[in-house]
């Protein structure tokens, strides 16, 4: 076990799960990267990058516009692992199977930045693509991973949000039940080949330590709360986390929401990343974007008839 609450821990978790993503992700060939680093009007700083996959447009190109659609990406991390740039290849990949332009937010992470700092980033990048650089709410699909999906629902909640929810939201392997209790249970029946929950626990920990678990923002009142956008959620049939998914997708329901949950049988977490390991994540791909292109066409159809 590495323990990754101490520094040289954390680090050799870091530089393992890069070089994974880095092996068993797809190819970068073609790939058009473009860095942010800027500031609201009110001091929020927002950092991140415009990746542009192969066959898509790029901002040089006058077409290529995300006010016609983008992807806001939020990556996972446990909160305190990974970023844009482990990333890159998947939403590249992303990028390049829906022919938008993904922006990919580089939120700060544990234990040096605590919560609500990573939920504080992914709502100043939001407020930075929707108010400054004018892209559309109903022309963006906001995707994340991991933990990324927790703060993706978590923004989805946020009543300053109203009306102006994304068009869908694509959730792979999506953290819901921040004390692991979920996982654990499901260890017992059977353990997940990647990661023992006790050692994801320890690690999401450092983001919410001294903050009680059942705050509103860790303890996500789906249920209870607004109907979500058009959600699609993927996980893997051997990862501890997809109990966590039925019970978000049951929950979005329950609060009068669609969700469509696909439980990919014998995958591991978050198996869409590596398609040099497991065929099926080409297939899983190819069905999210099928559902972005279905979300984004749906949203602009009721802007349509709304004017």
């Amino acid at each position: 076990m590495i323990p990754a609450e101490r520094a040289w821990g954390l680090w050799l978790s870091r530089q393992i799960i890069a070089g994974i993503m880095g092996t068993f992700g797809p190819s970068l060939a073609g790939t058009h990267v473009e860095h942010l680093d800027t500031r609201l009007p009110d001091g929020r700083r927002v950092k991140g990058e415009w990746v542009y996959g192969p066959r898509t447009p790029t901002s040089d190109a006058p077409r290529s516009s995300p006010t016609v659609g983008a992807i806001y990406y939020v990556h996972g991390s446990g909160y305190a692992v990974c970023s844009p740039k482990t990333h890159r290849r998947f939403t590249s990949w992303l990028s390049s199977l829906t022919g938008l332009p993904v922006f990919s937010i580089d939120y700060r992470l544990a234990p040096r930045h605590r919560f609500p700092t990573a939920a504080d980033d992914v709502r100043a990048g939001w407020d930075w693509l929707v108010d400054t650089r004018g892209v559309s709410p109903k022309q963006i699909v906001v995707a994340g991973d991991s933990a990324g999906g927790h703060l993706a629902v978590d923004m989805m909640l946020q009543p300053e949000l109203g009306a102006n929810h994304p068009a869908a939201l694509a959730l792979f392997s999506p953290l819901y039940d921040i004390t692991f209790a979920l996982c654990i249970a499901r260890e017992r029946m059977r353990r997940d080949p990647a990661i023992r929950a006790a050692d994801a626990a320890r690690l999401v920990s450092m983001y919410h330590a001294g903050v009680d678990p059942t705050h509103q923002r860790l303890k996500l009142n789906v249920a209870g709360g607004p109907p979500l956008p058009p959600t699609l959620i993927q996980a893997g049939g051997a990862e501890m986390l997809q109990d966590d998914a039925r019970q978000l997708a049951a929950d979005i329901l329950t609060a009068g929401g669609r969700c469509e949950l696909q439980i990919w049988p014998h995958q591991v977490h978050v198996f869409q990343a590596l398609p040099r390991v497991t065929p099926e994540a080409t297939q899983a791909m190819a069905y999210v974007a099928r559902f972005i292109a279905h979300a984004l066409q749906d949203a602009r159809a009721m802007t349509q008839e709304v004017h």
